[in-house]
């Protein structure tokens, strides 16, 4: 096994589109991801997955049935399976997440925002 560090700023330089995350790493059966965000994403749930959203770059909000989140750098939010949630950004938000490897972006819903097959970079 080839251990290696991991540079964030040098991962998310690597591309630009938005709400398409890439795989940077893996533990435990969970994915390590980063996303850049920005706009609005749409509103959903995981029926069986917990997500973590770490803010590295930007302001995230996190739009809940009863409440929206913001979220700075350096901050985090952990979304409950089965928590309706929809992430959405003002301005271009760099984000890690880290969540099960079965997990879809989109949770329960199926859109031209889904992405089944992660580029791993």
């Amino acid at each position: 096994m080839d251990i290696q560090k991991v540079n964030l700023q040098e991962k998310f330089n690597t591309f630009s589109e938005y709400w398409n995350p890439k795989i940077v790493g893996e533990l435990n059966h969970q994915f390590v991801k980063i996303a850049k965000f920005k706009n609005e994403f749409i509103m959903h749930q995981h029926e069986h997955e917990d997500e973590l959203f770490l803010v590295v770059q930007g302001t995230l909000f996190m739009e809940l049935d009863d409440k929206t989140l913001k979220i700075n750098p350096g901050e985090f939010v952990i979304i409950p399976k089965g928590t309706n949630h929809k992430p959405y950004a003002k301005e271009e938000v760099h984000v890690v997440l880290f969540e099960p490897q079965t997990t879809l972006n989109t949770g329960n819903v199926e859109n031209d925002l889904t992405r089944k097959d992660l580029d791993a970079i």
